[in-house]
């Protein structure tokens, strides 16, 4: 219960080193996007290859080669998921979410925040965070697709928004 033997603990020692060492290598190959903030997508990645990592650790029955192939399948799977996302804006729109304003113009747009699950106070939340003392200050307030709240002040309004992707209300 407590310990099986010496045998196991080695196991563990020389897959967990392997398997680490060859995870690390395979994101450094895969490139940044692997590692960059999380869509929903980014976060099932990140999940899968969590539990892949603990299986070949804990488990006898899951070789390192095929531990190691796991990772790659998924890491793989990744890249071809981003690839395609890149090229197809049909594809895009099915695995990526498009970020939504929450604010505008001086109006919180209820509509979006009840459908996103956003109360009035973490979108004055956001904007204290970044240094705004009144609403007055800001054009508008945009949950991002990886959930994090951006806050837009306002400014002058220049030849292209940071807004330009989002779905302004009419």
């Amino acid at each position: 219960m407590f310990f099986n033997n010496w045998q196991t603990i080695e196991r563990t020692l020389v897959v967990g080193i392997l398997a680490y060492i060859a995870l690390v290598l395979f994101l450094r190959v895969s490139g940044k996007r692997t590692l960059s903030k999380m869509n929903s997508f980014d976060f099932i990645v990140t999940i899968a290859l969590g539990s892949t990592l603990a299986t070949i650790l804990l488990s006898k029955k899951v070789a390192l080669a095929e531990g190691l192939t796991a990772f790659l399948v998924l890491i793989g799977m990744q890249y071809l998921m981003t690839f395609l996302s890149v090229r197809s804006a049909v594809f895009k729109r099915i695995i990526k979410a498009e970020p939504d304003l929450l604010f505008y113009n001086g109006d919180f747009i209820k509509e979006a925040m009840k459908k996103k699950r956003i109360l009035e106070v973490e979108v004055l939340q956001a904007a204290r965070t970044n240094g705004i003392s009144s609403m007055k200050q800001v054009e508008a307030v945009v949950l991002e697709t990886d959930g994090s709240i951006s806050v837009i002040k306002t400014t002058e309004k220049e030849e292209q928004s940071t807004l330009s992707n989002t779905t302004k209300p009419e």
